[in-house]
């Protein structure tokens, strides 16, 4: 009856030792897949700069060329209202004369 009750203890012990070794390997390759994995978004991180930048670089041109354009027009508008208003105003100008020299009319 010993003999079958080693052979068991033996059984459980060897089985045992196969399952710590399991746990121990699943926890080494749970480890080195976290480190990989940090690894990977440390070098993501790094290079996220510089596949942001061209995007960057075309959307500050795109404004640039925007805030030109607006300024282009500001201009022309601003130049426009500065001549109707020379114009309105020699026109007053010359309407006060003839009311003021002829306030018959």
């Amino acid at each position: 009856m010993e003999d079958p009750l080693k052979r068991l203890l033996d059984a459980e012990a060897r089985a045992r030792k196969i399952i710590d070794a399991a746990t121990a390997g699943r926890q080494s390759l749970m480890d080195e897949a976290l480190t990989a994995a940090r690894e990977a978004e440390f070098r993501f991180e790094a290079r996220r700069a510089g596949m942001r930048a061209p995007f960057m670089n075309e959307a500050r041109n795109r404004a640039e060329q925007s805030v030109a354009e607006l300024a282009h027009k500001y201009q022309e508008h601003h130049q426009q209202l500065r001549g109707l208003a020379a114009r309105h105003e020699l026109e007053t100008v010359t309407a006060a004369l003839d009311l003021f020299l002829d306030p018959a009319l």
